[in-house]
């Protein structure tokens, strides 16, 4: 393969009818085929977890990554391979506050080496831009840490944030924060159809019901090197269809995914 198909999804937790949401988000992972999957809002509660029933059967392995617990429920981020993972760790990101954030690392085998994945769920609340600019400070910082690897990182996530709010910005190479700058390339803007690509959007009944604007919140971002890896080629929403079960319309998830080739031959 020259090219590693990654995903990422906000579960939503077990919000709504969830035997049916996971019933479509299986099915369309089956059509996808993902080599690697990012979720977050993924619930663990008495032995069983989400991550665990979306896997099943589908030839993933699992790493898992507690962000915080209520009402004897532990939410947190998870990802999913079909090659081996070879080492994960959990960060807690800064300013817990009530909803406690956390950043899942996760080194995967790929034919092409080992790539450096991280999956993550910044504050949603949108007066928080500060905090989540302090989160994705930290989330580059650890991506500095371990990305050193044979291929460039993956970052993935629901980060809450529009496309030109100042931690996006900053993550997109726009932004100088405390004399600091970074680039990752957003696959949305280097593989998208040109269109918003809104993930969360008021098309989606559940999405709807916050009452918030249609926009652009979860990415994917990808390093990139002297070979020219890290490419996003194409990149597409992913779990936007609803399906009437049990007379019931029913979507994946609140939010929509996103689903991108990213290069990871050499190339010249």
């Amino acid at each position: 393969m020259t090219t590693l198909r990654v995903v990422t999804l906000n579960l939503w937790g077990t919000n709504g009818p969830w035997p049916q949401r996971l019933e479509l988000i299986r099915r369309e992972l089956t059509l996808l085929q993902p080599d690697v999957v990012g979720l977050q809002e993924v619930v663990r509660q008495n032995g069983d977890c989400q991550a665990q029933a979306i896997a099943d059967g589908l030839g993933y392995e699992i790493a898992y990554g507690p962000a915080c617990e209520y009402d004897g429920r532990i939410l947190g981020n998870a990802i999913l391979s079909r090659t081996p993972i070879r080492e994960q760790r959990e960060f807690a990101l800064p300013v817990g506050g009530a909803e406690p954030r956390a950043l899942l690392y996760a080194l995967v085998e790929t034919a092409y080496g080992a790539l450096p994945v991280f999956v993550t769920q910044l504050n949603w609340q949108q007066a928080h831009g500060a905090i989540r600019l302090e989160q994705a400070r930290f989330t580059v910082s650890r991506v500095s840490e371990l990305g050193g690897h044979d291929l460039p990182p993956v970052i993935m996530g629901d980060l809450n944030a529009d496309p030109d709010a100042d931690e996006i910005r900053y993550l997109r190479g726009l932004a100088v924060v405390n004399g600091e700058s970074v680039y990752f390339a957003d696959a949305w803007a280097y593989g998208g159809d040109g269109s918003p690509g809104a993930t969360f959007d008021r098309a989606n009944d559940y999405a709807r019901q916050s009452r918030e604007p249609s926009r652009r919140i979860d990415y994917i971002f990808t390093g990139g090197d002297e070979q020219l890896r890290g490419e996003p080629l194409r990149t597409a929403l992913a779990f936007t269809a609803p399906e009437v079960l049990d007379g019931v319309r029913v979507w994946p998830s609140d939010h929509y995914g996103l689903v991108s080739d990213i290069v990871v031959a050499p190339r010249s």
